[in-house]
């Protein structure tokens, strides 16, 4: 199995765009691109703006060598509804467009199933599902909050099968919440991508101890999973210090590898929107 972070925070951008192929089926996850409008009070630096573009090429050139594309949920940093094109002859498994959504996502997936129709393949719903492709299995969770509570709405959790297991969480935050955690140890992956919790908003929007809840559930995984690689972006890597919280893990059970999206393709982390205020003052970012 092969699996490639294609655009992620490490990388520069808010994305979790993500390509796994098998012997059977090529399947993207997630194809959005986003950057955060305001942070440290300041809009978008140009270096993250040409990032975007750059990462968006990136996404659809993936996503055209796709069979299968995956959208987990409809923020906007996981899907964009202003390029339907991309889905031509695609079979499209999505987040459910009416239930378990709050008001904003129930508009947006209203716009964006609209959108994608005319040019799908076939358009599935994915919620508690599971799809063979050959010796391949997709396997979706039931819906599970982004986060603690329903203000974010909920997203739906992907697992691929084919030798080896590996799973997508998309937003959890953490992950925070028992239905998260639960999904993940039932099918006890060799290789997760995970967003981790949102430490830059520690004090603002979390507390130390939703924080701590986060990194326990995290060490559950670490000891309660055939971990191989374990990796740990999106949400965590807002954070210049976010190894300080997952470094750890690493030493927790031989042989597992924890490390950002970029570190996973053996490059070095570029935070850009961490270091927006960097930017700004013309200092080395």
């Amino acid at each position: 199995m092969k699996i490639l972070p294609v655009a992620f925070d490490s990388l520069g951008v808010r994305s979790m765009a993500t390509y796994v192929e098998t012997s059977d089926v090529r399947v993207f996850i997630d194809p959005g691109v986003s950057v955060s409008p305001d942070r440290y009070s300041l809009p978008p630096h140009r270096i993250e703006l040409d990032r975007h573009r750059e990462m968006w090429e990136a996404i659809t050139r993936w996503v055209g060598m796709s069979d299968i594309v995956i959208v987990t949920h409809y923020h906007f940093d996981h899907h964009n509804p202003d390029h339907p094109e991309i889905f031509r002859e695609k079979d499209v498994f999505l987040k459910h467009p009416r239930e378990f959504l709050n008001q904003s996502q129930k508009e947006r997936a209203t716009t964006f199933l609209s959108r994608i129709e005319p040019y799908a393949k076939s358009v599935n719903i994915a919620d508690g599902k599971s799809f063979d492709f050959g010796k391949t299995r997709i396997v979706f969770s039931e819906p599970v909050l982004h986060g603690l509570t329903q203000q974010l709405g909920y997203v739906v959790q992907t697992m691929v099968e084919e030798d080896e297991r590996f799973v997508f969480t998309s937003d959890v935050q953490g992950p925070l919440n028992n239905g998260a955690l639960d999904f993940i140890l039932d099918v006890k992956p060799n290789s997760i991508v995970i967003d981790g919790p949102a430490t830059y908003l520690l004090g603002s929007h979390y507390k130390k101890s939703d924080i701590d809840r986060a990194l326990e559930n995290l060490l559950k995984i670490v000891e309660g999973c055939r971990l191989t690689n374990m990796i740990v972006d999106h949400h965590l890597l807002r954070d210049l210090k976010w190894s300080e919280y997952v470094g750890c893990f690493s030493k927790t059970k031989r042989g597992l590898k924890v490390c950002s999206a970029a570190g996973f393709l053996g490059k070095e982390e570029d935070q850009l929107e961490a270091k927006r205020k960097d930017m700004y003052n013309g200092q080395p970012y």
